[in-house]
């Protein structure tokens, strides 16, 4: 049996027996590169893919062998980045056997898209890892997660448009992009278009810049049975690009295609957006995603560690989740920093490396003053310490101030007559009035939960 095709019977095996994590993450870019005197030489992307089947999955690769007729004394992994013909031969076979015409979205990272001659080494398309199945649902995510596992059964007829918003790094991108893969692995000829908005406008300029005219690019993206448009929030300030836009929607909406979209903030909130965009976007199903909790963060880091062979302990656990606390990527951010250290210096994760780890976080200010709040919520939203302390009354002014009571009361803790003196108001009702009305308006107003989010993160920054 050829090496290659021994290969993949061996990985074909090995895929049932550990998870979907594990298998994408450690053995999936693998080959066998040779078999020669019982000692079987397997080809691996890096050092941490062959430190992990040398200590982890090595019993599991030479039983595999075993099985498939070869019985190798020992196995050695070797770093090899070259791709064989063998599996040149299958990523050139999905391409065809997927291809719908040259707009064809699905495609190799490696492989560059073409328009109407246009080629664009930019197009991303669907990411075969973002799937439901490492999608981890919490409080913050259950209804999006629902409204997209309901598209999946019916496109186009539930849930049309689904526009989903929130903060950045909760896990947006993965929930949208798992909705085309699933219904790609459902129906393998469905035309699944992934975008995100800045694709969506480079190849719009091109279009008018070296075809002279739209035709392509129109035919690409209003042709598909799925559009899905990641941070929509960008279509802002370009009116010919929303446009477009605008009759791409229409296209697809009365087609009964499925319109899937994303942003950090709701359509109402969308500076400079036609009215009209702002309207359809709201047609079907608008969802807030919220920041994970505290268990969502904890199951977020069991699921991610696992799927790299890593147990990780609840001290462990609970001690990365509570230093990472605002988003998905720097909760990855931190697990993979401290997976990296272990590894470089061969430990085990545990709380001591953790703390040792992060203890540069010492440095960060645990207090900061109430003048440091003012001045930097004033410089956010671009008006003078004048302005904030004085008697004005704009709107523009009004809220920025009422921010930065809440800031002042919920980060340092002072007394409402402490705020009102620290504003420059002589009444200590009108901070009140200002924390109450801010704390209520988070919510269910998008744009200040992302003024006070902004400003915490920039305050100990």
């Amino acid at each position: 049996m050829q090496e290659s095709t021994l290969w993949q019977a061996v990985l074909g095996e090995i895929e049932l027996s550990v998870s979907r994590g594990n298998f994408v993450t450690w053995f999936k870019n693998t080959q066998l590169i040779r078999y020669k005197d019982e000692v079987a030489v397997v080809g691996v992307a890096n050092i941490f893919v062959k430190n992990q089947l040398e200590n982890k999955f090595n019993s599991l690769v030479i039983e595999t062998l075993t099985k498939n007729g070869i019985t190798p004394s020992r196995v050695e992994y070797k770093i090899h980045t070259g791709i064989s013909p063998q599996i040149k031969r299958l990523e050139s076979d999905v391409l065809r056997n997927q291809a719908v015409g040259p707009s064809q979205t699905r495609q190799s990272p490696r492989q560059r898209a073409t328009i109407g001659g246009v080629t664009h080494s930019y197009r991303q398309g669907l990411n075969d890892r973002y799937s439901f199945e490492n999608f981890v649902v919490g409080a913050g995510n259950e209804l999006a997660y629902a409204a997209c596992q309901a598209i999946c059964q019916k496109p186009g007829s539930k849930y049309n448009p689904l526009f989903i918003y929130g903060g950045v790094g909760i896990g947006k991108t993965h929930l949208i992009q798992a909705v085309g893969n699933a219904i790609l692995a459902a129906k393998p000829n469905a035309r699944i278009v992934y975008a995100s908005t800045e694709q969506f406008v480079q190849e719009f300029v091109d279009s008018l810049r070296i075809k002279k005219n739209t035709s392509d690019f129109a035919s690409f993206y209003r042709g598909s049975d799925v559009l899905i448009v990641d941070d929509v929030q960008f279509l802002a300030g370009k009116e010919r690009v929303q446009d477009e836009f605008f009759h791409t929607f229409n296209t697809l909406y009365q087609a009964n295609k499925q319109i899937i979209m994303s942003s950090d903030k709701p359509p109402k909130d969308i500076p400079t957006l036609e009215e009209r965009l702002r309207s359809r976007f709201a047609w079907g199903m608008t969802i807030d995603m919220q920041t994970p909790d505290f268990e969502t963060r904890c199951a977020i880091l069991q699921s991610k560690a696992g799927g790299q062979g890593i147990n990780l302990n609840q001290a462990v656990t609970e001690a990365l989740a509570t230093r990472a606390s605002s988003n998905i990527r720097e909760l990855e951010g931190a697990l993979n920093q401290l997976l990296a250290w272990c590894e470089m210096r061969g430990v085990e994760p545990d709380i001591a490396v953790v703390s040792a780890m992060f203890e540069s976080d010492k440095a960060r200010p645990k207090h900061i003053s109430a003048r440091q709040i003012i001045e930097r919520t004033a410089r956010h939203f671009h008006i003078s310490m004048e302005d904030i302390l004085g008697p004005k009354r704009d709107k523009d002014i009004v809220v920025p101030r009422q921010i930065a009571m809440y800031m002042l009361r919920s980060e340092l803790h002072l007394s409402y007559p402490k705020i009102a003196h620290e504003l420059g108001r002589k009444d200590h009702t009108t901070a009140i009035h200002s924390i109450d009305k801010i704390e209520k308006e988070l919510g269910y107003d998008g744009s200040i939960k992302q003024y006070v989010s902004e400003l915490k993160e920039r305050l100990y920054a």
